[in-house]
């Protein structure tokens, strides 16, 4: 089982990315799948998760900027991230659990047992 992440790079604030993750040896449909980021200093904290029954849930400051999204045909979660911030420079992970999980794991990282190597987000000013 392999989560691999890509789309990440650098961006001058205000401007638009799009992550993805690419799952292979899991079902995507099956998975409560979540993106993480962590800055230099900074513990990992969840930023978008997406469960089985399509469900979603934001860090509460990048609602409104952030869509999470997921493709079964693609095996693929990806992360569409509008109007960012220097703030939002870091390593984005993509993140994988079995099942659904319960509303107060979906953006912790104790919830999630399977990791991607993650990819780097420079957002300039």
């Amino acid at each position: 089982v392999h989560l691999v992440e890509s789309g990440g790079g650098s961006v001058q604030a205000g401007g638009s990315l799009r992550l993805s993750c690419i799952a292979s040896g899991l079902n995507v449909s099956a998975y409560s799948m979540a993106w993480f980021r962590q800055a230099p200093g900074v513990v990992r904290e969840g930023v978008a998760s997406i469960r089985p029954d399509g469900s979603s849930r934001y860090k509460e400051n990048v609602q409104g900027r952030f869509s999470i999204s997921r493709d079964s045909a693609k095996h693929s979660i990806d992360l569409q991230m509008n109007r960012v911030t220097p703030e939002d420079t870091a390593v984005y992970y993509c993140a994988a659990r079995l099942g659904t999980l319960a509303p107060s794991l979906l953006l912790r990282t104790e919830g999630y047992r399977i990791w991607g190597q993650g990819t780097q987000v420079t957002v300039s000013s």
